[in-house]
């Protein structure tokens, strides 16, 4: 149904936000009277007038609009209110008998509770609270929901909701034309025509057929010098505007990133229908902000280079001893002959020199020992010296990017700049040698031996090198930033300043006390508490076993009942077979969670005549056959209106909105209870090959041959996956484990989160207490983990052998502020924990942060390892999470099934949207299941006793009665299921 002028939700939205709730929690909420309340009830003399009153209180309070607008409100909800007042519930139905009663009824809370009616004055106050916010955020639910919060919190009676959405969507309107007409009055003409002219199609960009915005957007290629080149033509074009970046720094960075989001999304045509200002704001803004991308970009193909140079420099050394080994054999043959005539000579007194001539004559020798010293490579065995051939190969694009790019650092790394400005002097030059005062005390120990010649000069290739080593390092740490980028910025902008920290701290989030000592005081407490029990039972440990300062652990039998996989197999076979077309049909209906893809533009949610296309799009992307075979495969539905539905309703925002929408339904169903409570959670990566050059596209041995990315998805206990996000394959997944467990936005409460090896670090296990989650990863090789005990630790003698190390108190006590302070910021959203991690852990300069969390990480990691050695029901409740998330990855498997499972989409934003459909389609499959078991559940019950206790073990994502295959057919009049008239089950 499309939505007229400023209406901005549908007839069953406005519904939904006027229901009364009815769940336990909010009727305790919401509906609850308090002493004073219940006088002033009493006051009234019929029961009818009593409980009337009552449930016009109730009302105002939630949801906040007069009774009068109320349709029905729930038995319940009566029943709990009259229970309150000590009247039944059928006095209420003669209630109002007159309206003039409804009335007084209403002043007469207004005078005693200080609500007020809505009037200009409120309309005003509403509106501009309304239109900062939309400064900020212009997403309209989120827009709603605060102002319905503001009229509550001020205790401003709510008119009709079509006067709220006039409201916002007059705020949103205001907000959009100040945007819009401040950045278009802030550019020249020369500005809005050059603006204009990236409309065009141009002559003498590489791609002549494009317009220059198009070929600005145009996806990075594989990482190369020439791709760099091109990167580098690109920020400069957009440098050549000269927009100003002051020009949108003072509006929300919220509200920008959402406005690029969308203006990405139009293709370079539509901006020449818009209004001036709108069309020169929006380009500004995205330009400003694809220059911070492209910057980010190019810095990341320098990245690519450096990793390479270091890899070919790893392999020709592999090479050369490859081909060398014949001879290196011989060599250590002959040493070995030479070494024994020489020790006997020794022992016997033989003259040494003919002792050798036995072996082999002068001349022979002499040549020999030459040979071994052209054969042999560094004491050190680096590499460093076979890497002079590559420098021409660096030279293709490094004078480039020392010029384009502009890096700002603290004193400290001073000397790193001067050289880089030694370097951009001598390319402008044309000089071919470095000055002998250039500065050289950034240069490494590893660096120096080639860096200088033996009359103490500089080689210019090597200084070079070692200057675009170092700089590549202090980037990623954070210690260098780059002028203009998004993701390289100085460390301490990632962070609340410490005036902010300051203010913030009264209202942290944090897990831990603000005071040191009572932090320190704590966690001594709890690891002497489990040291304690782990020594005196260690023996009674069933599988657990120290021996030479080893802990030996046994591996865990299986414990998964026969009759549980005997049922499993009784309640698949009882539900129906079905096409994935029409349980997707089935789970809209059921769910709605379609309406979650709002259009980015005109924020209307998908009419009827769009929803089968969605459904289509969905199934197209999501087993990754494409849009185009999806067109060829479903009769009626066109690879352009596909297209259109992933361009404006399939956007990161509206994916994540209906995989929120599918999990939060999934955790409701009565059989998801026997799997968990929605409190812990796993994650684990699916590594995917990418059949196409990418700037993300990697290669990792322990994967394979071949480049590819990784699908890092989280899985909650009762089956559904709440997170995912594609990570670059040799990116350890430890990085983004708190991506998912902090910024999914469902109903889920986790609390514990389980990986295995690949997805801890120390600096996690500190991460994840600080802000309040119990980290458990399943460790590799456990008997080699070192563990770690605190000051006044009293450390029994069975266990001196394994607890071999220290924490370094003196570093937390330092720096435990500033721990808080980078906890608090990734906990409020400031900053990604995947971001600040991979910095603190890509130098290997001991920064005092990093390690401060390093050694709280050290000492939860101590902690987790007692309590796992401990309890073998830990042990076994971390398997069973992690084997959820590995039969998540089976079934994603499945349903990936087009292309031979690659990607084949070139940029991250793109996989992302693949990943994420992949995502919904496995919920959605989820959701289906648990439906049909627990009706399959319910038909056996009436046949045969059911153990409920075997339902723990059975899971709802098997896909043999689900077909992925064949022509798609979608006929949305035949597939009206709802909870109340499901599919038949298969019986017999």
């Amino acid at each position: 149904m499309s939505l007229r002028g400023k209406e901005l939700f549908s007839q069953e939205q406005r519904e939904m936000f006027m229901k009364i709730p009815e769940d336990e929690l909010s009727l305790a909420r919401y509906y609850t009277f308090s002493k004073y309340d219940l006088e002033i009830i009493q006051r009234h003399r019929r029961d009818e007038n009593k409980i009337g009153f009552a449930l016009q209180l109730a009302v105002l309070r939630y949801p906040g609009w007069p009774y009068s607008y109320i349709k029905s409100i729930p038995k319940i909800v009566i029943s709990y209110i009259a229970k309150q007042i000590g009247t039944g519930i059928v006095p209420a139905r003669r209630y109002p008998q007159r309206d003039n009663t409804l009335w007084q009824h209403m002043k007469e809370i207004k005078e005693e509770y200080g609500f007020i009616s809505f009037g200009e004055v409120e309309h005003k106050k509403v509106f501009n609270y309304i239109y900062k916010l939309s400064l900020e955020n212009e997403d309209t639910l989120y827009l709603f929901d605060e102002c319905l919060n503001f009229f509550r919190k001020n205790k401003i009676i709510l008119p009709g909701i079509t006067t709220i959405e006039n409201l916002i969507w007059e705020a949103k309107n205001e907000a959009e034309k100040i945007l819009f007409d401040t950045l278009n009055n802030s550019l020249s003409e020369e500005q809005k025509e050059k603006l204009n002219s990236t409309l065009l199609v141009q002559p003498n960009i590489e791609e002549r057929s494009r317009t220059t915005l198009g070929w600005l957007k145009t996806p990075t290629g594989f990482p190369s010098p020439e791709t760099f080149l091109k990167l580098a033509d690109k920020i400069e074009y957009i440098k050549d505007l000269h927009l100003d970046i002051s020009l949108v720094q003072h509006f929300h960075s919220n509200r920008l990133l959402q406005l690029y989001r969308m203006a990405m999304r139009y293709e370079p045509y539509a901006f020449r229908d818009f209004k001036e200002n709108k069309r020169y704001a929006l380009l500004t803004i995205l330009l400003i902000n694809l220059s911070k991308d492209l910057i980010d970009k190019a810095f990341e193909v320098h990245d690519r280079q450096m990793l390479t140079l270091i890899s070919k420099g790893r392999k020709a050394q592999e090479e050369i001893q490859k081909n060398n080994g014949k001879k290196l054999n011989e060599k250590i043959v002959q040493f070995a002959s030479i070494g024994k005539s020489l020790i006997k000579a020794k022992e016997e007194g033989i003259d040494p020199f003919k002792a050798l001539e036995t072996i082999v004559n002068w001349e022979n020798f002499v040549l020999s020992v030459n040979e071994a010293e052209k054969l042999a490579r560094p004491v050190d065995y680096d590499y460093l010296d076979l890497l002079e051939k590559r420098f021409y190969f660096l030279r293709r694009y490094t004078p480039k990017f020392l010029h384009l790019l502009e890096f700002k650092s603290t004193k400290a790394n001073e000397s790193l700049i001067e050289g880089i400005d030694i370097l951009k002097d001598i390319n402008e030059s044309g000089k071919r040698k470095i000055p002998e005062d250039a500065p050289i005390d950034f240069i490494s120990k590893r660096w120096s031996k080639y860096v200088f010649e033996k009359d103490n000069s500089i080689n210019r290739h090597y200084y070079e090198m070692a200057v675009l080593s170092e700089l590549r390092e202090h980037i990623r740490a954070g210690d260098i930033s780059i002028s203009g980028s998004r993701q390289y910025m100085d460390f301490e902008e990632y962070l609340f300043s410490k005036d902010e920290w300051q203010e913030s701290k009264i209202f942290s989030r944090l897990a831990v006390s603000l005071e040191l000592e009572d932090y320190f005081t704590e966690r001594k407490l709890s690891m002497d508490k489990r040291l304690r029990w782990f020594s005196k039972n260690i023996n009674q440990i069933k599988g657990i076993s120290i021996e030479n300062g080893k802990i030996s652990i046994s591996r865990l039998e299986k414990n998964i009942p026969l009759e549980a996989e005997q049922l499993s197999s009784k309640l698949y076979k009882l539900i129906p077979r079905i096409n994935l077309t029409d349980l997707l049909i089935d789970v809209v209906n059921i769910t709605g969670f379609h309406e979650e893809f709002i259009h980015a533009s005109t924020n209307k949610k998908p009419d009827n005549s769009e929803k089968i296309t969605l459904i289509a799009a969905l199934i197209g992307m999501g087993t990754n056959i494409g849009l185009t075979k999806m067109a060829d495969a479903a009769s009626g539905i066109s690879y352009k209106q596909m297209a259109y539905i992933s361009q404006w309703r399939m956007h990161e925002d509206a994916l994540n909105r209906a995989q929120v929408n599918l999990v939060n339904f999934h955790t409701k169903l009565n059989m998801s209870k026997y799997w968990g409570d929605g409190t812990t959670s796993s994650s684990d990566g699916m590594r995917m090959q990418l059949g196409v050059t990418s700037l993300h596209a990697d290669s990792n041995p322990h994967y394979g041959t071949g480049k590819g990315a990784t699908i890092y998805r989280f899985t909650s206990d009762q089956f559904s996956s709440f997170y995912t996000k594609v990570i670059n394959t040799n990116s350890r997944d430890a990085t983004h484990v708190l991506d998912g467990l902090l910024n999914h936005e469902t109903d889920l409460n986790i609390l514990e989160h389980y990986t295995d090896t690949a997805g801890y670090t120390d600096q996690v296990f500190g991460l994840t207490h600080l802000l309040g989650f119990r980290f458990a990863p399943r460790i590799r090789d456990l008997s080699d983990v070192k563990l770690f005990s605190l000051s006044e630790t009293k450390v029994s003698k069975n266990l001196e052998s394994i607890l071999k190390g220290k924490i370094n108190e003196k570093i937390i006590k330092e720096n435990y502020d500033d721990v808080l302070r980078l906890a608090s910021s990734i906990r409020e959203g400031k900053v990604s924990s995947s971001l600040i991690l991979s910095k603190l852990g890509s130098y290997s300069r001991q920064n005092s942060i990093s390690t401060a969390l390093r050694e709280m990480g050290k000492i939860e990691k101590t902690i987790f390892i007692l309590d796992y050695l401990s309890d073998e029901k830990l042990r076994r409740k971390i398997h069973r999470g992690l084997n959820k998330g590995e039969a998540m990855n089976g079934l994603a498997r499945a349903i990936f099934f087009g292309k031979q499972g690659e990607l084949r989409e070139r940029t991250i934003q793109n996989q992302l949207q693949r990943a994420s459909t992949l995502n919904i389609i496995i919920n959605a499959i989820s959701i289906w299941n648990t439906i049909y078991l627990e009706k399959a559940v319910q038909y056996l019950k009436t046949i045969e006793e059911v153990d409920e206790a075997l339902l723990s073990n059975i899971s709802p994502l098997a896909w043999e009665h689900i077909n992925f295959l064949g022509e798609y057919k979608f006929d949305s009049d035949c597939c009206t299921t709802s909870l109340e008239f499901l599919r038949e089950l298969n019986i017999d």
